[in-house]
Formats: C-alpha cells, sequence, structure tokens
C-alpha cells in the first residue's frame, strides 16, 4: 500500500472517496486488528497513510517527528514516510478550525463546552485554545482528568455558547440512540445562550444534535466539512505541495450530494412515484418508495393493513420503515406516502441524510383511487388536501409546483438540488 487509512474498522468511511476527488494516487482502506499495528508500522511499507480509530495515540512510538499540534493534541492521524523515517501530523486540527470558520463561529472570548473525552475532544479543545475561547470545559460521562460531568454542565453552565459534539451520538447506525448510547449528546433547550454547535459526526448528514441546533435557527454543522478538510490538508502533507484553498469546498459540495437523499413527499396522486422514478433514473440513483417498502414489511396492501390495524397502526408501521430506510440509504431518491410527513420523527428521520421536495399538484388534477383508504373520493381527497397543505409546506425544503410535465418537475427538482 503506498496511500491509505489504517484503522480497526472501516466499513462506512468516505476517505477513499474523498481522496480520489484530490489527487491521482490510488488511496486503500486497509483494517487492522491490534495486534497487526506493530508489525505494519515497523514494516514501514507506505509511502503516507491516515490513521483512524483506535490507533491515534498508539502509532506515536513508532515515529522519528510529530507536529505541535499533534503534540499538544496527544494524537496523529497522517504519517509521513520519509527515507525510512515517520513523520507524524494532526490534519484533524486543520479540519476542525475549517468546519467552525464555515459556518461562521467567532470563538474568541467565548465559553465553549466540548462533549466527549476521547481523542477528537482533544483536537477540539485545542482548536478552541488556538481560536481564542475564553473558557474551554471538557465535559464525560464523570468528572475526571480535567473533565466536568454532564450533570455539573447542565447545574453550573447553562450559559455556554458555543457546543462541540465529539461523542458517537448520533452516530450511524444508531441515529436516534440504542440502549448504550443517546441519539444526542446534549439537551440543547438547557443553554439559552447557545450561538452555535458543531458535530464531528458526520454519518448521518445532519445528526439530531446538529437538527436540534437548526430548528433554533442557529449555525450549525455536522463532520462531513472536517472529514474533507482535513483530507485535503493531509494530500498535501502526502505530495508536499500546497493545494488550491477552493478545493475543500469543492468536494464537500460533491460529496455532500452524492450522499444526500432526494425525498418526495406531497398528496397521494401527486405524482411521487412517476418523478422519483424518472429522476433516479436520470440520476443514476437508486429509487425507493416507503410505501412499497411497507408492502414489503408487512407481506399485505395497504387497504389490508388499514382493515387489519387502523391508520394509528400503520402509521407505526409507516414510522418503523422511514426511519429504516433513511438510515439506511444515502444518494437515493425517495417518494414518500401522503401522510408520512405529519410525524415530526418521520420528518426529522428523513432531513437526517435527506432534502424534502414537496410536489404540489393542484387538487383538481389529483384523481382519487381505491388504494388510498383515506382518499377514497373527491369529497376525501379534498379534505386530506385541506388538512396537510400546510403541513407540507412547513416541513419541505423546497416547494415544486408539478403542472409541468415529469421531465421539467424532476429537471426543477435536479437544478434546484445541484446548484
Amino acid at each position: 500500500m503506498k496511500y491509505g487509512l489504517i484503522g480497526e474498522h472501516l466499513p462506512h468511511s468516505f476517505s477513499k472517496e474523498i481522496h480520489a476527488k484530490i489527487a491521482d494516487y490510488a488511496y486503500e482502506l486497509h483494517e487492522l486488528e491490534k495486534t497487526e499495528l506493530d508489525g505494519f508500522m515497523k514494516a514501514k511499507d507506505f509511502t503516507a497513510i491516515n490513521v483512524t480509530i483506535p490507533y491515534k495515540k498508539d502509532v506515536i512510538p513508532y515515529l522519528s517527528e510529530i507536529d505541535e499540534n499533534a503534540k499538544r493534541i496527544g494524537a496523529v492521524n497522517t504519517v509521513v514516510n520519509r527515507n525510512g523515517k515517520l513523520f507524524g501530523y494532526n490534519t484533524d486540527f486543520c479540519g476542525m478550525c475549517a468546519l467552525i470558520r464555515k459556518i461562521g463561529l467567532d470563538l474568541k472570548g467565548k465559553k465553549v463546552a466540548v462533549l466527549g473525552t476521547g481523542g477528537t475532544s482533544n483536537t477540539a479543545a485545542a482548536v478552541c485554545e488556538a481560536l481564542g475561547a475564553k473558557q474551554i470545559l471538557v465535559v464525560g460521562r464523570t468528572a475526571k482528568n480535567g473533565a466536568i460531568s454532564y450533570g455539573e454542565l447542565y447545574r453550573d453552565h447553562a450559559d455556554a455558547e458555543i457546543l462541540i459534539n465529539t461523542t458517537p451520538c448520533g452516530m450511524y447506525p444508531y441515529p436516534d440512540g440504542n440502549e448504550s448510547i443517546s441519539g444526542s449528546a446534549v439537551d440543547l433547550s438547557a443553554f439559552p445562550k447557545l450561538k452555535g454547535a458543531v458535530d464531528a459526526v458526520y454519518n448521518p448528514l445532519r445528526p439530531n444534535f446538529i437538527m436540534d441546533a437548526m430548528e433554533r435557527g442557529l449555525p450549525a454543522e455536522g463532520g462531513l466539512y472536517m472529514l474533507v478538510a482535513q483530507a485535503v490538508a493531509a494530500a498535501e502533507k502526502f505530495m508536499d505541495q500546497p493545494l488550491d484553498a477552493a478545493l475543500t469546498d469543492r468536494i464537500f459540495n460533491e460529496i455532500r450530494a452524492s450522499k444526500e437523499n432526494i425525498v418526495l413527499s406531497g398528496m397521494p396522486g401527486s405524482g411521487k412515484s412517476t418523478v422519483g422514478k424518472y429522476l433516479a433514473r436520470a440520476l443514476n440513483r437508486k429509487f425507493i418508495d416507503t410505501d412499497e417498502e411497507i408492502v414489503k414489511a408487512a407481506g399485505k396492501e395497504i387497504t389490508e393493513i388499514f382493515a387489519a390495524v387502523g391508520n394509528d397502526g400503520f402509521r407505526k408501521l409507516e414510522a418503523e420503515v422511514v426511519a429504516r430506510v433513511s438510515s439506511e440509504n444515502q444518494g437515493a431518491v425517495i417518494a414518500t406516502g401522503g401522510g408520512a410527513i405529519l410525524r415530526d420523527d418521520n420528518v426529522r428521520a428523513l432531513k437526517r441524510n435527506g432534502r424534502i421536495y414537496f410536489l404540489n399538484r393542484p387538487i383538481e388534477y389529483i384523481v382519487p383511487t381505491a388504494d388510498r383508504p383515506l382518499a377514497l373520493d373527491r369529497t376525501a381527497l379534498e379534505a386530506r388536501f385541506r388538512e396537510r397543505y400546510g403541513r407540507y409546506l412547513s416541513t419541505c425544503d423546497r416547494e415544486i409546483r408539478t403542472v409541468e410535465s415529469v421531465a421539467q418537475t424532476a429537471n426543477m427538482i435536479s437544478e434546484d438540488f445541484f446548484q
């Protein structure tokens, strides 16, 4: 291996595709068991590598020199082999700085809480110091090694102005958490002076912590920009040359677009499936219809599901399917059922990795059919339209009027999505 990434588990890493956009060197993902690290580092059979969990500290004893940022943080994520001598750097520092600056956060004179006590926490704390934060709190499950507990954070530091999450809370495959980890690191309502939020998690694109901040109108961003910015900084070390300053933004926009789902909402009969299939073919993306997924999961048609468990039972099954589809798919086109956006948890699940387009087809162009239990006739259809119209508008990222042809509607969505 000449260039690549080493770590213990790398199935969901974006690094290979990011580096493919930076330069034309071959970049490999190389998983190592802990027992294999010593032999790998001593063999030095590489030109340059990135290092991720859990080896950012473990590689340090094998290095001839490390840069000041890496020394201060106590972790290395980039190693360059120069004539048999290994030089270590921490380009995560550059990535975190770039992420904070991207969303326009000014840390100077601010009180910052860094959530988590791992290696990325050390990076965030070093960045906060470099950017002039007045007070930096490191927060862990227990108060030890200079960290305060979450209980102390809530009790004594509700005036925190910036929050930086470095924990795995909200990370795929458990965006809403599980029995051992929360879906969001903290409750943002406890911090009335909050001015912005940053999250090192990049999958999903918008973890709950970031969505909570965005819903409050605060500057907030997940970790994808940090990942891209540190990769560009690492590539500069790999090739020993500066790269175009605009490269990070270009690659970030390309990667985000490739990972973000296009989600279609709207009334039954508004053209979601038809437009979605056309759009998926045109963009070479996977197409998913949540109603079809519900039928597969239940082994029954939708009318049969309604007959068996009623509207509440159907909505529960729909929520399970929407959560799964939204979490497991990136870069897809997803057509939702007409009532999917009625539940807040569905909207949040869809927006974590997607952008919602409301297909606003005039009601007079929509024909009621027997396979839509809540819109069987014109009267029921118009009632549903009146009930849901405001909700469609409030939950979408963009309204698309669909009087035009399927091709024109798909083109409007595509142009907006890639602008």
